[in-house]
């Protein structure tokens, strides 16, 4: 009965969320000679001023589920990444630019749109923030994986560690994501996108950095990433099944 109910109410966000269009304005981004990484003004700026409510941010995660699941911990295949314990500066950032049209988002863009102000998006990236995160998330799973990370592992520590730290912890303060525990489809992808500049939004430092580097040595790195366990309060872990 609860799988009929969350089905139906997820039938019905969906149908909402279409409703809501592409954005109204389409910002310029690092495609732009006067582009500039991570301004904080408008919804963004007001919402990182606000303090979230956990609880109002569960019920406005709702319209999220769907595709982040209830446990924020996204999809394996790298589809919808996961969510859970990311740092709320880093979702708030992503949430308002996508509003803003300055992330292309076309999937995420007609859910995020019926957030209703800078202090609901506030809400959501303080429960989101606070959610145990998952113990198991999608790796890199080839035949190869040992001599991936290794490789990946090199190239991380070489130019990556400084920004997303050591154990891929990120920095709340500077927008850094966690991506330690990060799916690697996901990882992978964005990576790619980042380098070939699809992803308007991105920091032109890490820009510089990521454009050299070829498919082969992305998805080193992404299988390192991916090998790391993401910092904060882990999931219980689930005990064996109970037998007849």
């Amino acid at each position: 009965m609860k799988k009929v109910i969350l089905a139906a109410l997820l039938a019905m966000i969906a149908a909402l969320a279409a409703q809501a269009g592409p954005p109204a304005h389409r910002a310029e981004g690092i495609e732009g000679k006067d582009y500039r990484w991570n301004v904080p003004t408008g919804e963004k700026l007001e919402a990182l001023k606000l303090k979230g409510d956990r609880k109002r941010g569960e019920e406005a995660y709702e319209v999220c589920v769907g595709c982040h699941l209830p446990s924020g911990a996204g999809r394996p295949d790298g589809t919808f990444p996961q969510l859970a314990g990311q740092h709320s500066t880093v979702l708030l950032k992503q949430m308002a630019d996508i509003r803003a049209g300055l992330r292309d988002n076309p999937t995420m863009y007609p859910f995020a749109a019926t957030l209703t102000d800078a202090q609901e998006l506030a809400d959501v990236a303080a429960y989101i923030e606070q959610l145990c995160i998952p113990r198991e998330h999608g790796r890199y799973e080839g035949k190869d994986a040992d001599r991936q990370v290794a490789i990946g592992r090199a190239l991380y520590e070489k130019e990556c560690k400084d920004c997303h730290g050591a154990s891929g912890e990120g920095v709340k303060e500077k927008f850094y994501p966690v991506i330690a525990g990060q799916h690697y489809r996901y990882l992978l992808r964005q990576m790619t996108e980042i380098r070939d500049g699809r992803r308007r939004n991105a920091n032109p430092e890490m820009v510089r950095i990521i454009e050299k580097y070829s498919n082969d040595q992305l998805v080193a790195i992404a299988a390192y990433q991916s090998s790391l366990v993401m910092p904060g309060s882990l999931c219980k872990a689930k005990g064996p099944a109970n037998r007849k």
